[in-house]
């Protein structure tokens, strides 16, 4: 195997974790809520996709949040500011998954505001991956016609993000429909799932090495 085999070999791979992180997030709100209709349809479906913590399917809930931080802390980008993103998304990602909501809905106590900190947080850091950091070009490399509709797919996605975390705090306040959190948060997770599924080469893919 030459050495350009090898680099394509480990790149596409690289590529491949993050689609795979990307379909986490995309997939994350609908397992929860189909696998507790199917498999425990007893139970009451949650007003947000944290309160599925107090659920019979905390261990998806958990599991999937826990992979996602893994790659963030392996995340390697262009440089140290990449790095340490990877690192605070991943931090706040183990926080979301370890600090759970309030069990009831109503008033938050000090473990559910801590865990809304880390969910904001972590939320934005995603936006901040999509807005700056996937957008960004090195200097030696010109901007191609795909990489310019990549950043048009990395900007939309981290509006969404953002405008979705506006919304949720404005429903705090106004109360717009039972399940607007978890809707919200969907969408949120789904414009996650697209941006490191069109960074892993999902969507408008440079030329093949």
């Amino acid at each position: 195997m030459n050495f350009k085999t090898k680099y394509s070999r480990l790149t596409y791979s690289y590529l491949d974790l993050r689609k795979t992180v990307g379909w986490i997030g995309i997939l994350l709100p609908f397992t929860l809520m189909f696998g507790l209709l199917i498999l425990f349809n007893g139970e009451d479906m949650p007003t947000s996709i944290s309160h599925y913590y107090h659920t019979s399917m905390r261990n998806v809930f958990v599991g999937a949040l826990c992979a996602v931080a893994l790659f963030m802390f392996f995340y390697c980008g262009y440089n140290k500011l990449d790095d340490w993103a990877g690192n605070i998304a991943g931090f706040f990602a183990i926080g979301v998954a370890w600090v759970p909501t309030t069990e009831g809905v109503g008033e938050t106590d000090l473990i559910g505001l801590i865990h809304y900190t880390c969910a904001a947080i972590f939320f934005l850091t995603l936006a901040s991956f999509s807005l700056i950091l996937f957008t960004k070009t090195k200097k030696e490399f010109k901007i191609t016609s795909r990489k310019k509709k990549r950043n048009l797919v990395y900007r939309i996605c981290g509006i969404i993000i953002i405008v979705c975390l506006i919304a949720i705090v404005a429903h705090k306040k106004f109360e717009f429909h039972p399940y607007f959190v978890f809707w919200a948060e969907t969408v949120a997770l789904i414009a996650f799932g697209v941006s490191w599924l069109t960074k892993g080469g999902a969507l408008y893919p440079d030329k093949k090495l």
